[in-house]
């Protein structure tokens, strides 16, 4: 599913090319993953706790389940990311905007590995058509997984077979709509008692928010800022 023009108008203003973000890319992302999870280092990662006021209380009291995504970048003129929305009769997460991903299983040879495994699975992206190009900051999640942004690059003549059982749809966003910060919005609800704040970004009847969205904020912040 492409998005509309207007949208596409939008991210070829913000400076969405995709040669000025292959030049960024290159420059500014990370060549190796970043390291696992350390409590030492809470107060200073990426994860849903970043923009909580009391993060001290939000530190896990178990070891984080170790995880990749794809952030996949369609090298289009005018480049989007495709995302995906989650399968209404999941367990976790149900019917929300993600990233292709999931688990790091002991069969992968490393977080590459293991996001274009997911990326198979979920959607049937071949892995043939991804170029990585590097990786984001790691993210905590709330529900207790470390997860590793894989940044990779895909050949626009991609095609798809989403998986029923995983994902109900995938969809194409404009780079230069995710990566304007007029886009982020900040909001807050209560969850388990507790007033927890986010990003969202709204586009075109989707709500990106949570993880997703604060990985997002952070390509933004690496490659962008």
């Amino acid at each position: 599913m492409r998005a509309s023009d207007d949208a596409f108008s939008e991210a070829n203003s913000a400076g969405g090319s995709l040669d000025d973000f292959m030049r960024r890319a290159t420059e500014r992302l990370s060549r190796e993953p970043p390291p696992f999870y350390s409590e030492s280092a809470f107060l200073t990662l990426n994860g849903d706790h970043a923009l909580q006021p009391e993060k001290v209380s939000l530190i896990p009291q178990d070891r984080p389940r170790h995880a990749a995504v794809l952030v996949p970048v369609i090298a289009r003129p005018e480049p989007t990311i495709l995302l995906t929305l989650r399968s209404s009769h999941l367990s976790q997460h149900a019917g929300q905007v993600a990233f292709p991903g999931g688990r790091i299983d002991p069969g992968d040879k490393d977080e590459i590995d293991a996001a274009l495994r997911e990326a198979r699975e979920e959607v049937g992206l071949d892995s043939a058509l991804v170029r990585p190009l590097g990786f984001l900051d790691g993210y905590l999640s709330g529900t207790g997984f470390w997860i590793v942004p894989v940044v990779g690059l895909v050949d626009p003549a991609y095609t798809l077979t989403l998986n029923p059982a995983e994902v109900d749809e995938a969809f194409e966003v404009p780079l230069g709509f995710l990566m304007s910060p007029r886009n982020h919005e900040r909001q807050s609800r209560e969850w388990k008692g507790t007033l927890r704040h986010f990003y969202v970004m709204p586009f075109e009847g989707h709500n990106i928010w949570g993880a997703t969205a604060g990985m997002l904020r952070n390509l933004y912040e690496k490659v962008y800022a």
